[in-house]
């Protein structure tokens, strides 16, 4: 399988807002090679009716994915919404610009 693409994994880490308050940040990127695919319409109108708006589709090995929340790829930053392990290999990670509601 050729990877053609690359994205960073952001995790989400304890941190301190600009008022000392207790909050969640961005922790430090990390790049991985991945393959960019169309949601699937099936998944898009699963997601839909469920509050998430899907938008893109990232495969990637699953040794490389440490449940981070979020991805950023060609510049945008994504919200991994659902995770999908297709054959214990290759992980799909269904992204949206926005968060999860609820």
């Amino acid at each position: 399988m050729m990877w053609r693409n690359t994205a960073e994994l952001i995790p989400v880490i304890p941190g301190r807002d600009s008022y000392g308050e207790e909050t969640r940040v961005d922790g430090i990127p990390r790049m991985v090679f991945v393959n960019r695919k169309s949601v699937r319409q099936s998944e898009f109108y699963q997601a839909f009716a469920a509050g998430m708006k899907p938008e893109i589709v990232y495969e990637i090995r699953t040794v490389e994915y440490q449940e981070e929340p979020k991805l950023r790829a060609e510049g945008t930053d994504y919200y991994i919404i659902r995770t999908f392990t297709k054959n214990g290999e290759i992980t799909e990670l269904v992204c949206s610009r926005y968060p999860m509601e609820g």
